[in-house]
């Protein structure tokens, strides 16, 4: 993160330079996915990392958090959301697809900005395939 900020680069210039979408490409130098070893070269080179770097980038990522109640603002509005809108999401996600789950793994995530006179909005796009429980 301060190489970012040193070398004054935005996570979509990032994500352009390695061919993946910023949004990927963030929570893979935040530790939460690993790169091929393409990404990962393409990545050491674009930032000047130690050839080192790549080795770490391909590592298969422990994707913990911690529990408890985010502190941080914007962290925490998202906690909201699914806390309030969980069971309403659950319901309405079951009663169109039936009893499963939205995949985590088979998963796409954008962030765009929609300006508005009222104020700007923030759209996030989760893009997950449906997983239906087995019966066996």
């Amino acid at each position: 993160m301060l190489l970012k900020k040193e070398k004054n680069l935005t996570w979509e210039a990032i994500g352009e330079a390695v061919d993946m979408t910023h949004v990927w490409i963030t929570s893979a130098c935040l530790g939460m996915n690993s790169c091929t070893q393409e990404v990962a070269e393409k990545l050491v080179t674009f930032l000047g990392l130690p050839e080192a770097a790549t080795a770490a980038l391909m590592e298969d990522p422990t994707k913990t958090w911690n529990q408890a109640v985010p502190q941080d603002p914007l962290i925490y509005r998202l906690y909201e959301v699914v806390g309030v809108y969980g069971p309403t999401l659950k319901e309405v996600i079951q009663e169109k697809f039936g009893d499963g789950i939205m995949s985590a793994i088979d998963f796409s995530m954008s962030v765009e900005k929609e300006e508005e006179p009222k104020g700007d909005r923030v759209v996030l796009t989760l893009n997950g395939k449906f997983l239906p429980y087995k019966s066996w």
